[in-house]
């Protein structure tokens, strides 16, 4: 996939509206504020493709974004407390549907801020990916703001967390500094098959 030619699609409120999947799909998910929009912004080389806020839980759709022969969607975030109930319950369901259709998933970047360990929100969505059965990789957003040892400290205790068995299935990025970037978009053309 040539990253700095992914283009904004459209967005989707509800299941039903979505086209079937006809290219295969790299989604990104986490708990809001994580750093999902400025991740995927420095992933293509466009600072403006996917709207960063200040303010967390601004995502209230699904966002597919346009690549060659393949699209990347942004999933909303989830966790945020000033959300209605109601509203938590329709993200809920909308990111749900999502990971449990038969969608051509190639991969889900589960997205986890290296500053703090795993929440409970996180590892129960790990868990749900693995038990809906599509290939996911977790990438550790924000490493710009920890010392190296740090990082390397949080990575393990956060694979742990998870109970990942292998350093490979993890990556630690900064959308700030550029770290990782590289990788983890090679990793995505790997998944992709291209």
């Amino acid at each position: 996939m040539d990253f700095k030619k992914v283009s904004f699609e459209k967005s989707y409120g509800t299941m039903a509206q979505m086209p079937p999947s006809t290219v295969p799909e790299v989604a990104f998910i986490g708990r809001s504020n994580v750093g999902k929009s400025s991740l995927l912004n420095k992933l293509c080389g466009k600072k403006g493709l996917a709207g960063v806020s200040q303010k967390p839980g601004k995502t209230a759709t699904i966002n597919f974004f346009r690549a060659d022969g393949a699209k990347l969607v942004d999933l909303p975030g989830y966790g945020f407390a000033n959300t209605s109930k109601k509203e938590r319950d329709r993200l809920g369901k909308l990111i749900e549907g999502y990971l449990s259709s038969d969608r051509n998933i190639a991969l889900v970047c589960s997205l986890i801020d290296i500053r703090h360990d795993a929440t409970k929100l996180d590892v129960e969505m790990v868990g749900f990916l693995r038990e809906v059965g599509v290939p996911f990789f977790v990438v550790l957003t924000k490493g710009d703001k920890l010392s190296k040892g740090k990082c390397a400290q949080q990575k393990a205790a956060i694979r742990r967390q998870l109970g990942i068995e292998s350093d490979d299935q993890l990556m630690v990025t900064s959308a700030e500094k550029g770290t990782g970037i590289n990788d983890l978009r090679q990793f995505i053309n790997m998944m992709l098959g291209q």
